[in-house]
């Protein structure tokens, strides 16, 4: 960084990435063009006209502060050819390896997958991109992502996306679409334990553990636990039971699942307190397998709960404080590589704790008054 003042932790990724350009005629140097587009990401503009717009009225911020922008801001143009060309791996990577600094050691951490409805391409026949991204459930903080071009790709993604992750001492959380022997032995090898939900995609299994719970019965030895949330008009109360496999499920089944100990089924009954719904309730029965033993019922009761996190605190906050299901960057690696700003710019928003606001409003106080932007930029250091 040019400026000494400037927020070098947060912005030393740029460092890390090549640029994709010839050096002939470059006018806009990457690190100009990742700074702007990063700033103006958590500042409330989210796609490339903004971000120039925005560029053009923090000039002065740019360049004295941050030490960039010296032949001005780049165009709108220009912001897209650059993103569409940069190695989304790369990028991705230098993500990565910030974030790891930022969050510390994880205790629980969910995969999930997003589609971004936004970016597929009808004239070029491209389907939307998909995002699978890792959420630590404790700090809230985005860990890492891979894209795919398809859902269904999930399967190939999710081992690819645990290499990169720090694992040993964690227990990890993937819905149904995840659950696969090789994804299991991934989690197993890396020294983590994991909980994996159970529908028909396993048809064998979810079979033999309905069948035990619904029919046969596990009552005996089953350790029970239930939790209560209340708030918005409804209380939620979950069942969860936990039991051993070995005793209910056959031989050939758990030795195909690596250190499978335990299956759970969960009971969810929400009842509306008021509104519209008031006096309404609904239920839902969910299973799950896991690697953690019958006396960790409660960790296991948590690590469920928690994925919704990944749904509530990231992929609902990127549709509407981010409106990305709306935006239609899809050139090149640029729906991509935008992806990676905007958890970028959600991790930077979520560290800042001073002001009591959802993501949203913190993206516009931070577009309005520049104190409030350096304490966002500044808030992991």
């Amino acid at each position: 960084m040019a400026n000494s003042s400037s927020p070098s932790l947060l912005l030393s990724f740029v460092n890390d990435v090549d640029d994709p350009r010839s050096p002939l005629g470059k006018l806009h140097s990457l690190e100009t063009i990742i700074t702007i587009a990063l700033v103006a990401m958590i500042c409330g503009a989210d796609e490339w006209v903004e971000i120039e717009e925005f560029g053009n009225a923090k000039l002065d911020l740019f360049q004295g502060h941050f030490g960039v922008a010296g032949s001005g801001i780049p165009s709108h143009d220009t912001f897209g050819r650059v993103f569409g060309l940069l190695d989304t791996l790369a990028f991705q990577e230098s993500f990565r390896a910030y974030t790891q600094q930022l969050s510390g050691r994880a205790k629980t951490i969910s995969i999930d997958g997003k589609t971004m409805r936004g970016s597929h391409d009808t004239y070029h026949d491209k389907s939307s991109k998909h995002i699978v991204s890792a959420w630590a459930n404790e700090s809230r903080l985005v860990l890492a992502q891979v894209a795919t071009t398809e859902k269904s790709n999930e399967i190939t993604a999710i081992p690819e996306l645990l290499g990169l992750l720090e694992l040993d001492g964690c227990v990890v959380t993937i819905d149904a679409m995840g659950t696969q022997k090789a994804i299991a032995h991934k989690i197993i090898d890396s020294g983590a334990d994991y909980v994996l939900a159970v529908k028909g995609n396993q048809a064998e299994l979810a079979e033999e553990i309905t069948e035990n719970f619904e029919k046969v019965g596990v009552r005996p030895n089953v350790q029970v636990y239930k939790t209560v949330d209340g708030g918005h008009g409804r209380v939620e109360i979950r069942t969860y039971q936990v039991c051993t496999v070995t005793d209910y499920l056959t031989p050939q089944l758990v030795s195909q699942w690596p250190e499978l100990k335990t299956m759970i089924m969960v009971d969810s009954q929400v009842e509306f307190t008021n509104g519209r719904r008031q006096g309404e309730s609904r239920t839902e029965r969910r299973f799950f397998i896991s690697s953690l033993a019958p006396g960790q019922a409660l960790i296991a009761g948590r690590a469920i709960r928690s994925h919704w996190g990944i749904e509530n605190s990231l992929h609902y906050v990127l549709d509407v404080a981010f409106r990305e299901d709306h935006n239609r960057t899809r050139i090149g690696n640029s729906a991509v590589n935008q992806s990676v700003l905007r958890h970028y710019a959600l991790n930077q928003l979520r560290q800042e704790k001073s002001a009591k606001v959802g993501v949203k409003a913190k993206r516009k106080k931070a577009g309005w008054d520049n104190q409030y932007l350096l304490k966002v930029l500044l808030a992991s250091q």
